[in-house]
């Protein structure tokens, strides 16, 4: 469920950034001409119609709570790249938007397909990946400077400058994972203690070796195409997920 509203959303986003991916990433599909735009509002849709009822399955009890999280995260996709809102264009209320569907809303999904979502823990969680990614999401945005100017896209390197917008995001690589050595200390998260614990550690000491890369040489974030700590954004939350997966299975 969650690849398919990914691969819609990327969709979605690609057919209303065509102009931007003309300058930016001229080898997608749609602005190499391998795709039409028909074909990929077929795709679109279909991505997100199968996810939805994919999402509709998932209902331990009965309970129904993870499509309802996926139908907001839908409308928050439709939020970022569609005018007349297209937060996109508008600083950090576009990773305001990518926060909240990406981090916080499919997290808590993950939980609803075993236990329900009324409580603090599951949100806990998901506020801990929401937090990261208000800040990470922007590290795709150093190197598209150029085409998000002239399509009207005001990001925060455009907004702020590339240093400045670096060490405005740098909180989020290390505040978050802060998040889950209190949580596990404050009883808010139940997985194993000592794995929690140990994760929160390992996550923050890989923030700050992030951090290292970025804010040693900023300029280079709007040099190179995809700077490494776009990599290790993605990198970041693979590691991030798994260790929380871990810990509550043992």
């Amino acid at each position: 469920m969650a690849a398919l509203l990914n691969a819609g959303n990327n969709a979605l986003n690609q057919i209303y950034d065509l102009e931007i991916d003309r300058i930016n990433k001229p080898k997608r599909p749609l602005p190499s001409g391998r795709l039409t735009i028909a074909q990929v509002w077929w795709f679109t849709n279909i991505t997100y119609a199968v996810s939805l009822v994919l999402a509709w399955l998932v209902a331990p009890g009965g309970r129904h709570e993870c499509f309802w999280l996926v139908a907001v995260a839908v409308v928050c996709t439709y939020v970022y790249s569609v005018p007349p809102l297209r937060t996109k264009r508008l600083g950090i209320w576009a990773n305001v938007t990518i926060a909240i569907p990406r981090g916080v809303l499919l997290k808590v999904a993950g939980w609803s397909s075993v236990k329900t979502i009324l409580g603090v823990e599951p949100w806990y969680i998901g506020a801990i990946f929401g937090l990261f990614l208000l800040g990470a999401t922007t590290t795709k945005d150093f190197a598209d400077m150029d085409g998000d100017r002239r399509g009207g896209c005001r990001t925060l390197p455009i907004q702020y400058g590339v240093r400045r917008a670096a060490w405005m995001i740098s909180p989020s690589f290390v505040v978050p994972f802060l998040m889950i050595n209190a949580g596990a200390a404050a009883h808010v998260l139940t997985g194993n203690f000592v794995l929690l614990q140990i994760l929160g550690a390992l996550m923050t000491a890989y923030g700050v070796y992030v951090l290292f890369l970025m804010l040693r040489r900023p300029e280079d974030l709007a040099v190179e195409e995809n700077h490494v700590s776009w990599a290790h954004m993605y990198r970041m939350m693979f590691v991030a997920q798994i260790g929380f997966a871990v810990a509550y299975l043992l």
